[in-house]
């Protein structure tokens, strides 16, 4: 009998527990953006890029990433414009410094372009924060 209402104050408990759950998990199909709404789309031919290769669309991920948080720091402003632009500097600076290298060497720069961006992103966050972009 005690094992009986036991079970049931769980049942009970849990019911509550996953009506709260499912009220915040409610999955969408759109990626729209907190901030900055019209973030450039990475260009097609990353998105469309062969498994094989995927380590070099991390890599200018990384590029990217780093350089917005540089422009952040830099500018002192957190503007979409200056957040978000355009992916071609960072696939400049892929085809001219690593478009030829070997997996490891691109696997290398990857963590160094996400080291540099996560130390920026330190500086970068307050400026953001203060914009209400972050």
């Amino acid at each position: 009998m005690m094992r009986a209402a036991a079970i049931g104050s769980l049942l009970v408990a849990l019911s509550a527990t996953a009506g709260v759950a499912e009220r915040n998990l409610i999955p969408t199909l759109e990626n729209q953006p907190d901030v900055c709404p019209d973030q450039p789309p990475e260009p097609e031919w990353m998105q469309n890029i062969d498994v094989r290769e995927s380590h070099k669309r991390l890599l200018i991920q990384q590029i990217y990433r780093a350089q917005s948080m540089q422009r952040i720091v830099e500018a002192q402003s957190c503007r979409c414009s200056t957040r978000y632009p355009s992916w071609e500097a960072a696939e400049g600076v892929f085809v001219e410094h690593f478009a030829a290298s070997e997996y490891w060497d691109i696997v290398e720069a990857t963590s160094e372009y996400r080291r540099r961006a996560n130390e920026l992103r330190r500086e970068a966050i307050p400026i953001c924060e203060a914009a209400g972009n972050w």
